[in-house]
């Protein structure tokens, strides 16, 4: 992986010291730079770990991912990933539970999901998804449960959902040590 030193020694101590939820995101193909930008700024509301670039994904600095961001790509610690595959190898060495958030036919709905904390969060292109050498590599499939008409949500918003059930469950596991 390629380390990009973005985030100054001082936000990150300072991100540390609120309390860093442990997850971390990879961003794997996302087409749209609006769709980071907005990422980045969930993964700052909820204060994950890390958020990783990987394949077609977009970086700062670009104008459309500051536009959605709003700075929070200035504040989150991020990475561009060559390999994503031995990413994901990686944490899950680490102990990390490899989570697909996928509409596939295995998936669990994400209010049943008992997630294994720390968590690796893994998010596809907007039209394909993520593609199945990756999702075998995966300890589950997640999916948002939906009642109308339409099977998913847009990427970035799906993330956000997503990030902030994790926040949920994570307080409630912990007796709310994280704000």
């Amino acid at each position: 992986m390629d380390r990009l030193p973005y985030v100054a020694t001082e936000l990150a101590a300072g991100y540390d010291a609120v309390g860093t939820l442990p997850v971390s995101v990879v961003l794997h193909d996302i087409r749209s730079l609006y769709n980071v930008g907005a990422f980045f700024r969930s993964a700052d509301g909820v204060g994950i770990d890390r958020l990783v670039l990987s394949g077609i994904t977009g970086q700062p600095p670009h104008k459309e991912i500051t536009k959605t961001a709003l700075g929070a790509e200035q504040q989150v610690v991020w990475d561009r990933c060559g390999d994503i595959a031995a990413y994901v190898q990686e944490r899950q060495n680490l102990g990390y539970e490899i989570a697909a958030i996928e509409t596939s036919q295995h998936a669990v709905d994400l209010f049943d999901w008992q997630a294994k904390f720390p968590v690796c969060l893994l998010f596809g292109h907007e039209v394909t998804g993520l593609d199945q050498q990756l999702l075998d590599r995966c300890d589950v499939h997640v999916r948002l449960p939906m009642r109308g008409l339409k099977h998913s949500l847009n990427v970035a918003t799906a993330g956000g959902v997503v990030l902030y059930e994790l926040l949920r469950k994570y307080r409630l596991a912990h007796q709310s040590s994280v704000r």
